[in-house]
């Protein structure tokens, strides 16, 4: 897909005609994390398929719809269902939906994502606050011509995640009695799952966790000037001495069930914020 300010203009209009008004927060949810949706409410909801320049969600466990509404005493536009490199989606699609969101007005945004533990001190079940990560996806969101209309070319990721939030999140978790640990998420193409020397050289390289997501989306929100946090929901360890074949299943019901300290978390953010 080519990225015109156009396209962005009419998927913005149309979500304002749908009554999407100067939401505060965005929010990307991942896969088998949905339930933050429940905690919405006046919601308004508009199908991804509906919105005119909008990539469409092809994975199963996608429902591919933004939904506004009220969390925490805040507007939020939440994205249900993001888009993957692996199902075929370029970088530009992958992270159209953050420059909509922030074309509608979102002074923050919360990312989250299912992970793998690479660090294997932190267990399925687990939640990682992500401090860094490693691009290996090859690619870029902002390597195209004319990228310097959007924002500045050659943006800084010095710190690419927004410490006041991160701290605010740390001290929230320790408040609620959450475990939350803090590392580095490593971004992988996908959607085939890591051998055993992939999970080696991931651990040499200082990640803490892979997963196949997030990076673009952070890497547009820096672009962006956009303040963002990420939350890792880990649903399976990593070990290459003791790998076991993954089940998929496994990690989505792991993800649920590991969701609802998530959903707290970034409510009372929210609350704060």
């Amino acid at each position: 897909m080519m990225l015109s300010k156009k396209q962005l203009q009419d998927s913005i209009e149309y979500l304002k005609s749908q009554g999407f008004e100067a939401p505060e927060v965005g929010i990307v949810l991942g896969t088998g994390l949905g339930q933050l949706v429940d905690s919405i409410e006046n919601q308004k909801i508009a199908h991804y398929n509906q919105i005119p320049s909008f990539p469409l969600a092809t994975v199963e466990f996608h429902s591919g719809k933004l939904i506004y509404g009220d969390l925490g005493g805040k507007k939020v536009v939440v994205m249900q269902g993001r888009f993957h490199l692996y199902e075929g989606y370029d970088f530009i699609d992958i992270t159209y939906p953050v420059r909509v969101m922030h074309g509608l007005g979102i002074k923050k945004l919360l990312v989250s994502n299912a992970a793998g533990a690479i660090n294997l001190d932190m267990k399925k079940g687990d939640m990682m606050l992500i401090d860094d990560h490693i691009n290996l996806q090859g690619g870029s969101p902002l390597a195209f011509k004319g990228v310097g209309e959007f924002g500045e070319r050659f943006t800084d990721m010095s710190a690419p995640y927004d410490k006041a939030m991160n701290n605010q999140l740390k001290s929230i978790a320790s408040e609620k009695g959450i475990t939350l640990r803090e590392g580095v998420y490593a971004s992988v193409v996908g959607p085939q799952l890591e051998t055993r020397a992939e999970y080696r050289m991931l651990r040499i390289m200082g990640a803490d966790a892979v997963g196949m997501s997030t990076v673009p989306e952070i890497i547009v929100a820096n672009h962006l000037n956009l303040p963002v946090s990420a939350i890792s929901v880990l649903t399976d360890e990593c070990d290459p001495e003791n790998l076991a074949p993954v089940v998929i299943a496994e990690i989505i019901e792991i993800a649920g069930k590991a969701e609802p300290k998530m959903v707290t978390l970034f409510k009372a953010l929210i609350e704060q914020l």
